[in-house]
């Protein structure tokens, strides 16, 4: 079905603190010698002519990675629903594939199941595993904008409480699927 699926704009997130890592910006982190952010890009370019990154400095760095750049509208790296929120505003396609930029193992059929349960749905799909939502792994359709924006201004600031407002339809994955590993800490980048 993926021939038929609708088009897509990809946002990846990479606007965080990275208080595990040191301080230092994930995406940029080598790991088996290209920033992890390359890792992802080269998963995701493929299926979109509209790559969005959202990240709140090294802008240079990843202008290399996407069409387009944003940052979150608040100062102090408010988390990852303003990321998501200033990606929706940018993105030019009515499906949007949501991922982490420091998940590269992430690979096209997992993304593509997504899409499909998404569109076939005509909802949110997001990753299950083990019993939890894995919302760093996540189609949405744009028009949850306004949803997670009166969430954003109701004080809510986790971006699993505000998808899970509306229609979420689940892609179950083993507990120990690779494809969902986030190298968070510098440990993780040993693997």
């Amino acid at each position: 079905m993926s021939d038929a699926l609708p088009s897509c704009s990809v946002l990846i997130l990479a606007g965080g603190r990275g208080q595990r890592m040191g301080g230092r910006d994930k995406g940029l982190v080598e790991w088996r010698g290209e920033p992890l952010v390359a890792h992802v890009h080269r998963t995701v370019r493929p299926l979109t002519d509209d790559l969005v990154i959202s990240c709140n400095r090294n802008q240079q760095a990843y202008k290399a990675y996407a069409e387009q750049l944003v940052g979150d509208a608040e100062a102090d790296f408010p988390g990852p629903l303003a990321g998501v929120i200033a990606g929706l505003k940018a993105a030019r396609h009515e499906w949007v594939v949501l991922l982490a930029c420091d998940a590269p193992l992430v690979d096209q059929a997992l993304i593509n199941a997504l899409r499909e349960v998404a569109v076939s749905s005509d909802s949110a799909a997001m990753v299950r595993q083990g019993g939890y939502w894995q919302p760093m792994f996540s189609v949405l359709p744009r028009r949850v904008l306004p949803v997670l924006e009166q969430a954003w201004a109701r004080g809510e600031r986790s971006l699993q409480k505000a998808l899970l407002r509306e229609t979420v339809k689940g892609v179950e994955c083993a507990e120990d699927d690779r494809r969902l590993s986030n190298f968070n800490s510098p440990e993780l980048l040993q693997g």
